[in-house]
Formats: structure tokens, sequence, C-alpha cells
């Protein structure tokens, strides 16, 4: 057996160095180590299988958590759980870096990273008891454009009027 020792090796031209060729195994000895080399997990461009964890080469995470087979799962950008009664205050949240409070029942909220585009959904929730006899709903005030850093949210009754509220939540899906 042949062997070469070398303290580093330089591709000659481009990032990539190739070791064996199509189906040859490369073993590393009980000493070594690897980086910059993904595991079977996070394998780029491998065939997931049911029970996988795969990253595709859209670079999409795909995998089965008991759903039956694995797929692109499609992840919360941003949450938020706020007080918007009196002085907005923030009771939990991720990717959302403030509120805004605009108006009465009007809220932008405001993302901590960019995002892509504008091709989000949001979802929206308020804590369910009648006031004055009405129920609340909250949604994305559509009087007002979305933007890659912002949503704007309205949260109104059943009867049609703006009100603030005290338990509102919002995600945002891309």
């Amino acid at each position: 057996m042949s062997q070469i020792s070398v303290d580093s090796v330089i591709p000659q031209s481009g990032t990539t160095i190739t070791i064996g060729g199509s189906g040859d195994t490369v073993t590393l000895g009980s000493g070594a180590s690897s980086s910059g080399f993904g595991s079977a997990a996070y394998a780029a461009n491998a065939s997931a299988s049911t029970g996988a964890v795969n990253v595709d080469a859209s670079h999409n995470l795909q995998f089965d958590s008991g759903f039956g087979s694995t797929a692109t799962a499609y992840g919360c950008r941003a949450w938020v759980y706020f007080n918007g009664l009196g002085t907005v205050a923030i009771n939990g949240s991720g990717g959302v870096s403030s509120i805004t409070d605009s108006a009465v029942g009007q809220y932008l909220v405001n993302f901590s990273q960019t995002m892509p585009d504008t091709n989000f959904a949001i979802f929206g929730h308020i804590s369910t008891y009648p006031i004055g006899g009405n129920y609340g709903e909250a949604w994305e005030n559509n009087s007002v454009a979305r933007t890659t850093t912002s949503v704007p949210i309205r949260i109104a009754l059943q009867a049609g009027s703006n009100y603030d509220h005290e338990d509102i939540m919002v995600g945002v899906f891309r």
C-alpha cells in the first residue's frame, strides 16, 4: 500500500478536491477528523427516506417526523405575542424586532430579518372573549401595504370597529 504524507492540499484550480472515484469509499483513521463535509443526515442532493432529514439541491429542509412521508418543511419565519392595550409590550417573540402602534386596533409587526419577498402568509389570533356582545378578530390590515420588513395587523370587532386588545398573537410563514 502506498502512502502520501502532506501538511495541506490546495486545489490547482477552483475549490474542489476529489479523493477517489465514483463509488469509492474514503476512510478516516480513528484519530482523524474532517471539516467542511456534511453528514448523511445533512447531505445536499441526498434522497430522503422515511424518517430521514435531508437538505435538497434547492436548500430546502425536508424530513418525516411521523407525517408518513418526507417533505419540505415550511418554518415560521417570525412570531409575536404582545399586549396591544395602552403601551404596546411584547410578551414573547421570534424574528420580530418591535411592534408599532399605528392607531386604535392597528399595529405594524416589524421583522428582525428582512423577508426575501412579500409572498408570506400570516396568521393572527386574539384571546376570544366577548366585548359588548361582540367577538374580535385579528387579520392583516389590507389598507396598508405589507413589505419585506413589516406586516400591518388590524384588530376589529365583528361589528367592524377597531379596538386595542391585550392578547394578540401573530405568526408569519414563508
